[in-house]
């Protein structure tokens, strides 16, 4: 781990994002103190006095780093796909989280011919609508936050737009993946100002990033 001076706020998402940084974080030098399972603080530090950790939802990741309540962050390719990426820069693919965005429905539906103005719940408006009108369909929205495999069974949608990992909740609820939007990994996101204003320790926190990524680190346990 390079030492830096520079104050710095790192942003990550909560969930499988959250561990799955971690090691690789271990790998760079930096450790929690805070337990952030127990810890009732909202900015946990680490071993490193300058550098600071936010865990967040994942939806609003790039918000805390689009307005400087964070310096930088790691999230979903998903989250930044419907965020839009204002203000954002994105240098590394950390290749971890990996999944994919899809389009989702019963079997026999596959073709998404049946369906003239089918009806998609996903919480993914903004690449729905710039999907399906790309495609030339007239597709109806519907925002949900969650179980977006229940819309279908219960004659909400017609498809969904979710992320797929195994496809295991899919297939348990009769439903199959039919087209993949995007395949997705999470992405190290910087504050553009913060890049210009905190340029030295962000650049060499941004490059052990990379350099961590083009080579194998043990990742071994959460603890």
């Amino acid at each position: 781990m390079m030492n830096t001076n520079t104050p710095l706020t790192l942003a990550l998402s909560k969930g499988r994002i959250f561990d799955e940084t971690r090691p690789l974080l271990a790998a760079m030098g930096i450790e929690l103190i805070d337990d952030p399972e127990h810890s009732r603080k909202l900015i946990l530090d680490t071993n490193h006095s300058a550098i600071k950790v936010v865990v967040v939802r994942a939806a609003d990741t790039p918000t805390y780093v689009q307005y400087g309540a964070a310096d930088l962050g790691v999230v979903g390719k998903d989250v930044l796909l419907e965020h839009g990426g204002e203000g954002l820069y994105e240098p590394v693919d950390l290749g971890i989280a990996r999944c994919r965005l899809m389009v989702a429905g019963f079997a026999q539906d596959a073709g998404m011919r049946s369906v003239p103005r089918p009806r998609i719940a996903t919480k993914y408006v903004n690449v729905s609508r710039g999907y399906f009108a790309g495609r030339g369909v007239q597709a109806e929205i519907i925002k949900l936050y969650g179980s977006m495999e229940l819309a279908p069974l219960v004659g909400l949608a017609d498809y969904i737009v979710d992320v797929v990992d195994t496809g295991n909740t899919l297939r348990a609820n009769g439903l199959v993946p039919i087209e993949t939007i995007a395949t997705i990994s999470s992405r190290l996101i910087v504050n553009k100002a913060a890049m210009k204003m905190k340029h030295t320790g962000l650049r060499a926190l941004v490059a052990e990033f990379a350099q961590m990524v083009a080579s194998p680190y043990e990742a071994g346990p959460c603890q």
